[in-house]
């Protein structure tokens, strides 16, 4: 009954993500994937290597998740990781110490940390540039890099860049581009439809969606690129265990519910900051103030359920709010089903350095939420009593 890839290819996302598996245990025919947690498998015979022979190189409940990912994305498969940071370097295994790479200077804090600390010891070049400036990208590309990271929407600040333009643009200089949709995942956002070359996902967060996993995916639209990255996977030994997939692809079943649900939460909790006179600045692509709400519209299906905002009066605001705020836990992450508030520039963002901080845009008045499953209510009700405490503080 189980429908095969090409069938696959025309279901919608949300289908591929509750049917990834199921039916395909031919020994005992249970609806569900079974979890393989065996490390080695027995050689039928001398000389006949099986599909499956150590679990590092594959495990079917690792390829399970890897390939129903793929198929979401559009893509032709997807290698699992150990995490999203994982993920990345698999892909920047990609370049040679000549090589170029281009990528945005308010990207994620740990992903400036492994490009900056890996351009010092030789392994690639790197450039940190604003991804939302023409005049930045132009000059970017006439240096002719190998690759760009774009990640859109920016972590923290929800910057918005164009995909098709930059694909354009990567095509005269046959530079791979390579998209981190960690804060849209594929039921918002689908890259390889603007034709770039692979998609990372942290799937620590929205794809695992319970905060209890930590994991990564690369996911290529060819397949040589996919048996390339497979085999530094392997050699590296990057592969995460066959119970983080299992749970991971659990939480790809519900990935619809949850992001609906989230992000219909998130829309609300904008309107109320939007309308509070503590409130500097809402940085969120569901706005029509903001800079990148035309291309949002156009390439996303949806503004997620991250938000960003500045507080007035920087850091003693900050402090006085979240001292006051009940319901919101102060956590980094995001995606999972519980809202979690961070202050990027003493948490997630921290070891960019003050300098690089300032450049990014990131001030220490600034506050990320990833909205959660509770109910909406709750959440303006815990967010009012919280900016009401910082405007009684600071009058």
């Amino acid at each position: 009954m189980a429908k095969d890839d090409q069938g696959k290819k025309n279901w919608n996302e949300t289908t591929i993500a509750v049917r990834a598996g199921l039916e395909s245990d031919e020994s005992y025919n249970s609806v569900m994937p079974p979890l393989y947690m065996s490390t080695n498998y027995a050689f039928s015979s001398f000389g006949e290597v099986p599909v499956y022979d150590y679990g590092r190189v594959g495990n079917p409940t690792r390829d399970v998740v890897g390939k129903a990912l793929a198929d979401m994305e559009g893509g032709f498969n997807g290698v699992m990781t150990s995490s999203g940071m994982a993920a990345l370097d698999l892909m920047f295994t990609h370049l040679d110490p000549a090589d170029i790479i281009v990528a945005p200077h308010d990207c994620y804090g740990g992903t400036y940390r492994l490009l900056r600390s890996k351009a010092a010891k030789g392994h690639y070049k790197v450039n940190f540039i604003d991804q939302t400036d023409d005049a930045a990208l132009k000059a970017a590309f006439e240096a002719k890099p190998k690759m760009i990271l774009l990640e859109t929407p920016s972590n923290p600040l929800l910057r918005i860049v164009d995909i098709e333009k930059v694909v354009a643009m990567a095509k005269k200089t046959e530079t791979l581009v390579v998209v981190d949709n960690t804060f849209l995942s594929p039921f918002l956002q689908k890259p390889f439809d603007f034709g770039v070359d692979a998609v990372i996902h942290s799937t620590t967060k929205y794809i695992n969606g319970h905060s209890d996993v930590i994991g990564g995916c690369l996911i290529t639209k060819d397949e040589e690129l996919y048996t390339d990255m497979r085999w530094w996977n392997n050699c590296i030994g990057y592969a995460p265990s066959p119970f983080d997939c299992y749970l991971t692809l659990r939480g790809v079943r519900t990935l619809n519910a949850r992001m609906s649900r989230q992000q219909e939460t998130a829309a609300k909790l904008v309107d109320y900051l939007c309308s509070h006179e503590s409130v500097e600045k809402v940085f969120y692509p569901g706005l029509e103030s903001h800079a990148g709400y035309e291309i949002a519209k156009r390439q996303q299906k949806g503004a997620g359920a991250m938000i960003s905002f500045e507080l007035k009066g920087g850091e003693k605001s900050v402090r006085s709010f979240v001292n006051n705020l009940d319901v919101f836990s102060l956590a980094e992450s995001l995606g999972g089903v519980e809202s979690l508030i961070a202050h990027p520039a003493t948490m997630t963002h921290r070891g960019m350095g003050p300098e690089a901080l300032v450049e990014a845009g990131i001030s220490h008045g600034l506050l990320r939420i990833s909205t959660g499953q509770e109910d909406a209510q709750d959440l303006i009700d815990a967010l009012v009593c919280a900016l009401d405490s910082t405007l009684s503080n600071a009058a």
